[in-house]
Formats: C-alpha cells, structure tokens, sequence
C-alpha cells in the first residue's frame, strides 16, 4: 500500500480488528512498531498488537542517543559499530531528521589521565569519525572530533572540576527527542500507510500461522489466521517462545533538573574511575532536566513489566559524576530514576552481561513464529528489514524493503523544518505534523492558541495540544499513556502529579467532543 492515510488507525482494544491478515506483530516496541512499518510498505496486510502500550518496555527506558557504534567498536564488534553508524545516518538524515539532532558530548582529561589513556581516547573517536564517514553521514549533520582546552571544555560544562584539568576532546553522536516518541511516530507511520495497530491485545497463544488474543478492555477472545507471525516482544520473547533464551541485563539511569548541573551545554562522559573504557554519561534534555547513565546489571528470575532501578546503581552513577564535577551530588538531587532490561540473547558464554554481543538474531521456532531479538533502538530499522527478509524466504509473501528511503511521518530537512512557523516545542516532537497537532486540538476543544499551547504547569514544558493528540492521532487511552509514553513527565513523579490533572482533562475534552459529535 502506497498512499498515506492521516486518519489514525493506533487503537485501544481489537473491536472491529481483522481476523486474517498476512503478518501479524507481536509487541510494539521500537521493533515491533518498525516491523509493521516495513511490512505493511512491502505490500502485506498487518494487524500489530501489544499487550499494554505503545513503547511500554524498553523502547521508553533508553539514553535518547542514536548511537553511532564507538562502544562497540571497542569492544571488538565491527559489523555491529558499522551497521549502527549506517543506521544512525539514516534516522538523522531521512527518516527521522525532526526527531533527531547532533549532541555534542566532552571527554575531559585531568592530570591524573595517562598518556596511553588518552592517546587511546582519541584513538577511538577518530575510529568512530571513520564509521560515520564510512556510513556516508556528513560532516554537517556529524561534526568531526577536535581537542579542546581546558577553557573550551569549561565553557560547554562549566560545572567541571577545575582542579587538574588539562584539556580533552570534544566530538558528537545523535540524540532523540524522545525514544517514545520515535516509537510513537514509526507506529503512526505504519497505520498511517494501512496497518492496524492494536494496543491493550493480548497474545494468549501463537504458531507461525495464527494467535489467539484477548481483548484487554472487554476480556473478549479473538481468533487470528495468518501467513507469518513476527515475536518482538523484546524481554518477553522467550515468554511466548520456548527456543528463545535470552540475559535479560539492566540499564539504569538518574534524572535531574537542569539547574543541578547550570550552564551544560554538551553531554559529559565522564570516566569511572579505575577503569580505562568505560564512562558515565550526563546528558542534557530539551525540558530542563538531565539524564545521568548508565549501568549494566544481570538480571535474574522473572522479567518485571516495569524495572526498577537499585539503590546500589544510584550510588555507583553518582559517586563517578561527582567525581567529575565541581558541585557535590546527593540523592536528594534526584528527581527520578528509571531503569531498562536489554534483550541480550545468551550464547551460552560465562561473564559479564556488559561483554555480551549486541548483535541482533532472527529465529524461527518449530512452530514457525519468527523471533527478532537482541540489538538496540538504533538498528531497529534494520532489525525489522531483517524479520521480513526472514518471512519472506519462508512465505514468499512481500516485496523488497523500502524502509532506508521512507521518511517517517513529520519528517523534513533541517532546513525546512526551521523555516516552519509553528511552535518550536512542536516541530521540534512532531515536524511537519506541528500545524496538524494544533489544528485538531483547536477542533476538538475550541480553546484558544495561548491555552493550547502554553505549558502545563511551571516546570512541565508540555503543552494541552500534545495531549489532546495523543488521544485522537496516538492511541492513547488513560493518563498513564500520556504522561507516561506520549511525553515523559512521568519520569518525575512529582511533575507526574502535578499535570494528572492536564491529562485528565485532555481526556475528557476529546471524549466530550466525540459525544457531540
């Protein structure tokens, strides 16, 4: 299917849902959402479900960085740092240049930095410059690494221990408005082009040729016949497919408000002490707050629908940023905290999680449900061209992957999206949507711009119009969609309290609205 259909099709529940379709997507995270994308561009009908949310795993619980594959390459895994600078290139320069932009990031050196610890620092971004390169993204969206002084590195992070600072280098990486959002826009993207795709639809049972589901708001059953069935459940895929094991490990990461670090312009990775590679990253947001992150920890027994991070990891992140900065960090200082389990797949090696490939894998069980499991939220493109590859060999049904050329809802070049005259919050969360976003929020509410679109508490940046679109254009069903996954101001629990009730309202404006008629 090749036109675009701005009537939204992400919906609660599965009345009125298709009982036979070709592909059927299990999850609807970063993957799961780029699976029913790139199946329903190939031509094949997609019904694609999740048992809660969009984006309620993982997806949500990321850094926000399309990474360009430096960490990997380190760790000796070249083909999985070239195909993350590969698609990193492409979420920056076509399919996401509106959700996207360049984050510059320090790595400062002190007096107690040796010579073969820096020389291996510049060493590795240079390498990293050379993926970028290779991966053909240019030096205009990418800039090139530089050394800085310690008077340039003070004036992007001027909170930086002073003491003993002797310069470092200055280099870049991607950075996303919001992984939610992303995931958000690529599941408008794939209903937008014809896919039904279902929140709160259990998976009760699948083979490779048909689920059973149930309806989580009515508890109603449903029978689905299919041609091929896609498991990207993430964590939960060996839940649903006994030859799938995976090392499920945790990434946790603080939250805090900008004005604890004032003046932070780039990102910091500050280095753990005692270790030579590895580094804390402080990045700052867009709404006024920072993220600091992050680690990884084993995980055993039960996979938790929502991780929580330990006391142990919040102590570890900010005993190394206070090692790094002026000001002393305490726990008061953190106004949130979230935590995220990779999907590592177990080879069957001993070790630590941390040394586990990121590589992504495609399997097929003995009933035919094929798997796309590992990986990261940069190369989900790829992962999703990989699954359908998969069907394809095994089916015969779809035509070939379009997804590298195909711009995601919003999307436009920098230039033009600087040129919109729109709200900047909103071309920088929706693109080229931004008009479309206040337009249906003046429908549904009659409400005046300066109401729509101011932010709805003092320290919450959000805006009522983004609300009232996640409802009527992003599936959202209750409060905790919106706070939670349609924007992230549940990641502070008391800026979460104080928008309930924008939420709440947001919800009853477009309820009132589809009464009337």
């Amino acid at each position: 299917m090749s036109d675009v259909d701005s009537s939204p099709r992400i919906t609660p529940g599965l009345a009125d849902a298709p009982t036979d379709v070709d592909v059927v997507v299990i999850g609807l995270g970063v993957t799961g959402a780029g699976v029913a994308l790139d199946a329903v561009t190939r031509g094949l009908t997609v019904l694609a479900v999740d048992a809660h949310d969009l984006a309620f795993g993982t997806s949500r619980w990321s850094s926000k960085l399309v990474h360009g594959g430096l960490r990997y390459l380190a760790q000796g895994q070249l083909g999985v740092a070239r195909e993350s600078a590969t698609e990193r290139g492409v979420l920056m320069e076509v399919t996401a240049p509106h959700l996207t932009r360049a984050m510059p990031y320090v790595v400062p050196f002190t007096t107690s930095t040796s010579q073969p610890q820096r020389a291996l620092t510049r060493a590795g971004l240079r390498a990293g410059d050379a993926l970028r390169r290779g991966a053909g993204t240019s030096v205009d969206t990418l800039p090139s690494p530089r050394r800085l002084s310690a008077t340039e590195i003070l004036q992007l992070a001027p909170g930086l221990r002073t003491a003993g600072l002797a310069g470092g280098m200055l280099s870049w990486d991607g950075q996303l408005e919001d992984d939610a959002r992303l995931v958000t826009t690529i599941a408008r993207t794939a209903a937008a082009r014809g896919a039904h795709v279902r929140t709160r639809a259990r998976v009760l049972a699948a083979t490779g040729r048909s689920v059973r589901l149930r309806d989580e708001l009515t508890g109603a059953s449903y029978d689905v016949a299919a041609r091929a069935v896609v498991n990207a459940t993430g964590v939960w895929a060996g839940d649903l497919v006994d030859e799938v094991t995976l090392r499920p490990s945790r990434g946790t990461h603080l939250v805090l408000r900008a004005d604890t670090l004032p003046g932070l312009t780039a990102a910091v990775f500050a280095p753990v002490p005692g270790a030579s590679n590895r580094f804390v990253m402080v990045l700052p947001q867009p709404d006024g707050t920072i993220y600091v992150g992050l680690t990884d920890e084993p995980v055993e027994g039960e996979v938790p629908d929502v991780p929580v991070p330990t006391d142990a990891e919040i102590g570890f992140l900010l005993d190394v940023v206070a090692a790094s900065f002026e000001r002393p960090l305490h726990r008061d200082d953190v106004v949130g905290a979230y935590a995220g389990l990779r999907p590592l797949l177990d080879g069957g090696e001993d070790g630590s999680t941390a040394d586990l490939s990121r590589r992504h894998a495609v399997l097929t069980s003995d009933s035919g449900v094929v798997t796309i499991v590992g990986g990261k939220l940069t190369t989900y493109r790829r992962m999703a061209q990989d699954a359908l590859d998969t069907v394809h060999e095994l089916t015969g049904i779809g035509g070939p992957c379009v997804t590298a050329t195909l711009p995601l809802l919003g999307a436009a070049s920098r230039a033009e999206l600087a040129a919109l005259e729109q709200p900047r919050r909103l071309v920088r969360r929706f693109g080229t949507d931004a008009a479309l976003v206040l337009e249906t929020a003046r429908e549904v509410t009659g409400l005046p711009d300066d109401e729509l679109l101011a932010p709805i508490t003092p320290t919450v940046p959000v805006t009522l119009a983004e609300l009232v679109f996640g409802v009527t254009h992003e599936g959202a069903h209750d409060a905790a969609d919106l706070l939670d996954r349609r924007t992230r101001v549940g990641l502070v629990a008391a800026d979460r309290a104080a928008a309930l009730p924008a939420a709440e309202r947001a919800l009853a404006l477009v309820a009132r609205a589809a009464a009337s008629g």
